[in-house]
């Protein structure tokens, strides 16, 4: 008995075999394509991730602003905890991102993390004073009860007797330079600079003297024993320098005026270098290659 086999015989292996390669072909090809499938879905979510980031932070940048512009602290203070919130989850999203990432991408991803941390510290720094708003309240104080207090010594002193010519010198001249000192608090308060600072203050001493000194000589007047419109102008111009000394203070804190400068300077700065790290870990990751996939180089018009 012969073991060859037929000719009909032959035929039905080798269209075995054939049927064989062509099911192991497709088997193949399914797995290739699912494991391409696998690497998109994967180089999405990473840049999905990167994406989110991005967002945070532009997030983070924007509340503070608005926490640093805010004119009542309630605002402030909501702008702040929204600040810290997009840093958080700017923070959270990288952590989960580094786990997604290959070795060269996460390097690329710690050249962002360098600059973000730095934002994270000047952003904490800008939030603790912008909640504060010592310039907006020293504003306040200067234009409201100061001011009044100002104008109530002004009009009492206007009342004295004007038939004598030095009861009129003399409370003219504390009339001016009370406004003078006045007038020196809101740029005391606007100004970033201490030795600026320390010169208004000189000058508002220098005036403060002056209207004291022209009280005190017509206190000693024997016609203004016992005024009360002398009294209610000293009383009133008493009350304002107390609260010129409130003003000061809080205006020495400059919390609204160093956060902006900050804000507007030393931020922006690091918020430049995190959006280019950001950049370059998005370009790695969208030119990473997938497995059976080719990515054509577009065609330079100038080479056809």
């Amino acid at each position: 008995m012969s073991l060859k086999p037929g000719l009909s015989e032959a035929r039905w292996i080798a269209a075995g075999a054939v049927l064989l390669l062509a099911v192991m072909w497709v088997v193949i090809h399914f797995q290739r394509g699912q494991s391409a499938a696998e690497q998109m879905a994967l180089q999405a979510r990473r840049l999905e991730a990167v994406h989110q980031i991005g967002l945070s932070l532009a997030s983070a940048a924007e509340a503070e602003r608005s926490a640093v512009m805010a004119i009542t602290d309630e605002d402030s203070q909501m702008y702040a905890d929204q600040a810290r919130a997009a840093s958080a989850a700017a923070e959270q999203a990288c952590r989960e991102l580094e786990g997604l990432l290959e070795p060269a991408e996460r390097r690329l991803l710690s050249q962002f993390s360098q600059p973000f941390a730095e934002f994270q510290r000047i952003d904490n720094e800008v939030l603790d004073l912008a909640v504060k708003n010592t310039n907006l309240k020293a504003s306040g104080l200067a234009f409201g009860p100061a001011a009044a207090a100002v104008r109530e010594m002004d009009t009492a002193l206007a009342r004295l007797p004007s038939d004598d010519v030095k009861i009129v010198r003399l409370a003219d001249d504390a009339r001016i330079r009370g406004w003078r000192v006045l007038a020196l608090l809101p740029p005391h308060i606007a100004e970033e600079s201490d030795e600026k600072m320390d010169a208004m203050e000189a000058q508002m001493t220098a005036e403060d003297r002056e209207v004291r000194r022209s009280f005190d000589e017509l206190a000693a007047l024997p016609t203004l024993t016992g005024n009360a419109d002398l009294k209610a102008a000293m009383a009133s111009y008493a009350r304002f320098c107390d609260l010129r000394t409130q003003i000061l203070k809080l205006s020495r804190e400059n919390t609204n005026v160093r956060s902006l400068s900050i804000s507007l300077n030393q931020e922006r700065r690091v918020m430049l270098a995190c959006r280019a790290a950001l950049m370059a870990l998005q370009q790695a990751i969208a030119e990473e290659p997938v497995a059976g996939m080719t990515i054509r180089r577009p065609v330079n018009p100038r080479e056809l």
